[in-house]
């Protein structure tokens, strides 16, 4: 009779497994955003054919096993056919594996799940990511990306594909004119001689996975060539025809919250008619994100634009740069990294080693500002920002607050200018050197020549100047101007 009953018990679970399905649950390569106790709720439903009143249950596996508390959990009894129910306080971590079954049946199993931190990559082109594909950043398994068709899996460089993006905003004019997505072998054909694509993205997700251990999720959402008009939160109705829509979008479809967002955008706004407007945009963009994420305090990173190889439009791309540096002083929960002194790949893309660059100052202000658990970086500073300028005698002294450690410069130091009211650069600076006396400090050697009444200091005045002032942990100074001499 043992014999006989064994088949048939296995029999009767084989029919249960295929009855049951799983409609609602985490996808395979998945990263949930955790609480702030470090833990997240996985929400489960599906059908169950033929399995009246049958109890469904659950758990949550690693290398080792079930974790602790999370072998087979019953969820509820199947009802109509269909079934429901949360798996609470998973801890972080992973990789897991997910298994949904009929009580003693044959499980549906969903692998590779991570629980941990997710962040949004917003803006144009230099998020989007334009380095040359050398020596990029090497892949990591607990670095996961949201792509941009919607599929998750290891975020490996480029993070972004527009052409055959989930949502038309991304779509490319065909030959016909007509926007379409790159499918068949054009798609193939574009992949294979793709030769730029590099960002700050998985550096800084990497260094966050470093520093904590904690799984790190990306959603690629930027796009290049963008201007905050494109990214206007009153398109949002439009959903995946806009960029603000397709990101709201994207974000509810990766679990409906997010750790922060990481920002790079307003070259295509350094002109006479957007600039003026930028820092209004911002905020509101901000705080349309913050609402419709509902999280009014979403931390927001952004970087200030850096170098660009023209001279049109010089004085508004210096008053971008100008209302990034401010906003960071008025919005709370918002941080900025300057990159006026990286290094370029082509005329206004910052190269792949810079880019790395880039990530690590991110993941230097972000780690300081999110993760007080990582006690190294809680000294940590914003990086120099200017304090005050005054004229002593024959100098300027400008005054730097944030500064980490004391400044820094490789060769002479450089990017410095004093301007009249007007802005018009004067010619009277003939050294500039960090304080010998005070760390914190510059000194614009001018002579005994008078200043004009209302006269300024810059740095990194123009759109492609060279400056080299930092300070010893890497953090550079941010474009910054005009600042009245007292």
């Amino acid at each position: 009779m043992i014999a006989r009953l064994g088949p048939l018990c296995l029999l009767v679970s084989a029919l249960f497994a295929q009855e049951l399905k799983i409609s609602l649950g985490p996808a395979p390569g998945q990263v949930l955003q955790r609480d702030a106790d470090g833990r997240a709720t996985i929400k489960l439903a599906g059908t169950a054919l033929r399995a009246a009143n049958k109890i469904v249950e659950a758990r949550v596996l690693n290398a080792a096993g079930p974790l602790p508390g999370f072998d087979w959990k019953a969820l509820e009894r199947v009802k109509a056919n269909k079934w429901e129910g949360l798996l609470q306080g998973v801890p972080q971590g992973g990789p897991y594996s997910l298994e949904v079954r009929i009580v003693a049946g044959t499980p549906e199993v969903i692998k590779d799940i991570y629980i941990g931190d997710l962040w949004v990559l917003a803006g144009q082109s230099n998020m989007e990511g334009v380095g040359n594909l050398l020596d990029v950043e090497s892949p990591e398994e607990r670095v996961r990306s949201f792509d941009q068709t919607d599929v998750w899996g290891q975020a490996i460089e480029p993070l972004h594909r527009l052409v055959d993006a989930a949502d038309r905003v991304h779509w490319r004019k065909n030959a016909e004119g007509q926007v379409a997505k790159l499918t068949g072998p054009a798609l193939e054909e574009y992949i294979a001689k793709r030769k730029k694509g590099a960002g700050l993205g998985l550096p800084f997700a990497k260094q966050i996975l470093l520093r904590t251990g904690i799984p790190i999720g990306l959603i690629p959402c930027a796009h290049g060539g963008t201007s905050m008009d494109q990214w206007s939160p009153d398109l949002k109705d439009k959903q995946g025809d806009s960029l603000y829509g397709a990101t709201l979008r994207r974000v509810i479809a990766a679990g409906g919250r997010v750790k922060g967002m990481l920002w790079y955008q307003g070259e295509s706004d350094a002109n006479p008619k957007a600039a003026p407007e930028y820092s209004a945009k911002m905020e509101k963009l901000i705080a349309a994100f913050r609402q419709d994420f509902a999280q009014p305090d979403l931390p927001f990173y952004y970087v200030q634009i850096g170098r660009h190889v023209n001279y049109t439009n010089a004085d508004e791309w210096n008053q971008v740069q100008e209302a990034e540096r401010r906003l960071e002083s008025r919005i709370p929960r918002v941080g900025m990294v300057p990159a006026v002194d990286l290094t370029l790949d082509d005329g206004i893309h910052v190269s792949t080693p810079d880019l790395k660059r880039l990530g690590r100052r991110l993941a230097d202000m972000v780690t300081h500002d999110l993760y007080p658990e990582v006690a190294k970086y809680q000294p940590y500073k914003r990086g120099p920002r200017p304090a005050g300028a005054k004229r002593d005698g024959n100098l300027v002294r400008i005054l730097f607050a944030e500064v980490n450690g004391k400044l820094i410069t490789t060769g002479r130091l450089n990017g410095f200018v004093i301007c009249d009211a007007a802005g018009k650069p004067l010619p009277i600076v003939f050294h500039q050197q960090i304080d010998p006396a005070d760390g914190n400090a510059v000194l614009l050697h001018i002579g005994l020549a008078p200043l004009p009444a209302g006269a300024t200091v810059r740095y990194g005045a123009g759109r492609d100047p060279y400056v080299n002032l930092n300070d010893e942990l890497d953090m550079g100074t941010p474009v910054f101007g005009p600042l009245v001499i007292e």
